[in-house]
Parts: structure tokens; C-alpha cells; sequence
């Protein structure tokens, strides 16, 4: 089982991820969407949406350098793990805090605004259960591990990058706490819908807006 969950799972999920997004963006591309709901509600989005993305671009920059930087590297500019630690803790909190806020304000205008809950799929269902599962595991194994007895940039890092090389060691993930675990296996749950929900959306950039002729506008005649 452990071979399965921390050797095979995380590379069905990236399968999942990498050639599903690239079928879906091929031979589906007028699905390719947000499936834009600003037209339904407009106040509580403006809000919520800025914590969101935000806080997951904080949550995102600290998986970064916590999980794809060795710690050897961090070393060497002068971090001890103490430093670290405390900057990890006292810093993905405030992102976490922003993150689940914002988080929370999309899950409530989501399911309580009759027009935005009838234009929730049963596919956004899993997607928010699955989202709402790795968020909060996320911020409880960073809470429980506020006393630092648990360095994941020994287990979980190493972990993470003997699968980019192609060379997994499950074997890693065994003396991982489970909150931590549950927290992976969330994400793989997130990784494996991702393409088949709005998420697509985050791999979209309209960089043609660079290069696109200006729209001219004029007024129009008086006749």
C-alpha cells in the first residue's frame, strides 16, 4: 500500500493532470472556461476574490521553497532551521488566514446565492470537497507542527523530488505524520479533477491582449 499511495498514486494524479488538461485544451476548447459568475454576484466576489488569490500565491511561493528547495540549499544562504522554521510558521499562517478567508467567502456566496448554486455542477461539488479537504489539512498539519518536532524538508521535499527525477522513494513518506499525508493525498484528489473543472482557467494567459490592434471606440452621430 505504501508503494501504491507514495510510488504509482502521485504519478496516475500528474497523468490525470498533464494529459487530460492537454486532451480537454485540444478537442474541447470551447469548455476551456471560469465559467465566469461575476454576472450572478458581484459584492461578495470582490472581496473574497483578492484574499483568494492572494493567499494562494503566498501558499504557493512557501511550497516552493519548502518543498522544491533542498534544505542544503537554504543552508548555504545563511538559514538555520530555526530561522526558517519561525518564518515558515509566523508567515504561512498570515497566507493560510487569508487564503481559507477568501476561501470561505467563495464557498459561501458558492452555496448560498440561489442564482450561484444553481450554476454549481456536481463536478465543482467534488472539486470544493476535495479543495476544502487539502486547504484545511494544509493549515492543521502547519498549526500542529508549530512546535517544529517535524522537518518536512527531510521527508516530504526529498520525497517530492525523487518523483520529478523519475526516481521515486516511497519509502520517505513513512514516518510522515498523517495530517501531512492526508494533506498529499488531497491534492492528488485535486490534481486528478483538474482538468475536467474550471480550474483549467489558471493555465490561461491572454498574452494576444500584447499584441492585439487597439478597439477604437467614437461617439456616435447626432443625425
Amino acid at each position: 500500500m505504501n508503494l501504491f499511495l507514495w510510488g504509482a498514486l502521485p504519478y496516475i494524479a500528474f497523468t490525470f493532470l498533464i494529459v487530460g488538461t492537454v486532451v480537454r485544451f485540444l478537442y474541447f476548447e470551447r469548455n476551456w472556461t471560469t465559467k465566469s459568475s461575476e454576472f450572478l454576484e458581484k459584492k461578495q466576489l470582490r472581496i473574497a476574490n483578492p484574499l483568494f488569490h492572494f493567499g494562494l500565491l503566498c501558499v504557493i511561493g512557501g511550497h516552493v521553497v519548502g518543498v522544491l528547495i533542498p534544505k542544503t540549499w537554504t543552508a548555504m544562504m545563511g538559514i538555520d532551521d530555526h530561522m526558517y522554521h519561525q518564518g515558515a510558521l509566523y508567515m504561512g499562517a498570515i497566507a493560510g488566514v487569508l487564503f481559507i478567508a477568501g476561501f470561505l467567502l467563495l464557498m459561501k456566496r458558492r452555496f448560498t446565492v440561489p442564482a450561484m448554486k444553481a450554476n454549481t455542477s456536481t463536478t465543482d461539488k467534488w472539486l470544493y470537497l476535495f479543495l476544502t479537504l487539502a486547504i484545511f489539512s494544509g493549515m492543521a498539519g502547519t498549526l500542529l507542527n508549530a512546535s517544529g518536532f517535524f522537518d518536512y524538508r527531510v521527508s516530504i521535499g526529498p520525497w517530492f523530488r525523487s518523483l520529478l527525477s523519475f526516481m521515486p522513494n516511497p519509502s520517505l513518506m513513512e514516518g510522515v505524520p498523517f495530517m501531512f499525508k492526508f494533506h498529499m493525498l488531497a491534492w492528488m484528489a485535486v490534481a486528478i479533477l483538474f482538468p475536467f473543472t474550471r480550474l483549467v482557467h489558471c493555465l490561461s494567459v491572454p498574452l494576444n491582449y500584447l499584441t492585439r490592434p487597439f478597439i477604437v471606440y467614437r461617439k456616435r452621430d447626432k443625425f
